[in-house]
């Protein structure tokens, strides 16, 4: 009697949406949200608004994964054509389009449910946000710069959940704002590196496809010496202490690591560059600055 064959678990759909849209790259942007939210409750009351934040944890979650499911869906085919992305669930068709569309409705509800909690306008300005998002997924086809448009669609999440702490507009809510915008954009520069010469290819445009990798490498660079002085300007804009200041100094040295370990010849360390040195970034640039808001008298 001959044993019956092994069969690998299928993984649920669920996990398989949770890998399409990285859930766990969330850790990039989330931080600086956070940030956002902490120290506009400092200014305003000096506690800690733990329905407010959890709120603002939510609706950033659930706005990126309709940002990310609305770009692999729209990039499916470029995807197809690419072989570092010609593994993605949708390509390989380990999760149906249908069932993406179903995720990214779903999380665009829990976003615009979020936005309504934390008050009229960030229900009000939820479709902003919401159409840079997706204005980013169709910017490989229109221009050679989508980063920049990957940059705006970034600067809202700080911005926002200050807005939705205070109900209105502040100067370190912007400073932070651009500075994520171009930290992210910065390094999508670098990570975009990796695809220039298929890019050409397939007719996906990005800086490294038009105008080479070396450029794109300094342009990266020059973008992340405007992040270091935009954290600068939100440290002395909200009146954040000497552990911010530590944390902004170890954040300039990361993204100097980060720049060093990555040539135009040598593209081998970009996901370390990308995934490791970044990652670090926003947790460490969190704690600094929640360390920093405590000290000064925040109440948890």
């Amino acid at each position: 009697m001959s044993a019956a064959p092994i069969t690998a678990p299928v993984p649920s759909r669920t996990r398989a949406f949770l890998r399409l849209v990285m859930i766990e790259h969330s850790v990039f942007a989330l931080p600086f949200a956070l940030i956002a939210g902490c120290t506009a409750m400092w200014a305003r009351t000096r506690s800690m608004h733990w329905v407010e934040l959890v709120l603002i944890v939510l609706a950033m979650v659930s706005a990126r994964t309709v940002a990310m499911a609305g770009n692999r869906i729209l990039d499916r085919r470029f995807d197809a054509l690419n072989p570092r992305t010609a593994q993605r669930e949708l390509v390989t068709g380990a999760l149906p389009v249908a069932v993406a569309w179903r995720g990214f409705a779903i999380a665009l509800v829990i976003f615009l449910a979020c936005a309504a909690a934390l008050g009229p306008l960030p229900l009000l300005l939820s479709p902003v946000a919401v159409g840079l998002l997706i204005l980013y997924s169709y910017g490989k086809r229109f221009t050679d710069f989508p980063q920049v448009l990957l940059a705006l669609a970034q600067a809202v999440a700080p911005i926002g959940a200050w807005m939705a702490v205070t109900g209105g507009f502040a100067w370190p809510a912007t400073a932070l704002g651009l500075a994520v915008g171009t930290w992210i954009g910065g390094f999508d520069l670098i990570y975009s590196c990796q695809d220039a010469e298929i890019d050409r290819v397939i007719g996906s445009r990005s800086v490294p496809a038009r105008f080479g990798i070396a450029a794109a490498l300094r342009w990266s660079s020059i973008t992340h010496l405007v992040t270091v002085g935009c954290y600068a300007w939100f440290g002395l804009a909200a009146g954040l202490g000497w552990l911010w200041w530590l944390g902004l100094a170890i954040t300039a040295a990361v993204l100097a690591y980060e720049h060093l370990i990555v040539r135009a010849e040598d593209l081998s360390r970009v996901n370390r560059a990308f995934f490791t040195a970044n990652g670090f970034v926003g947790i460490q640039l969190f704690v600094f600055a929640l360390a920093d808001l405590i000290v000064q008298g925040l109440r948890l």
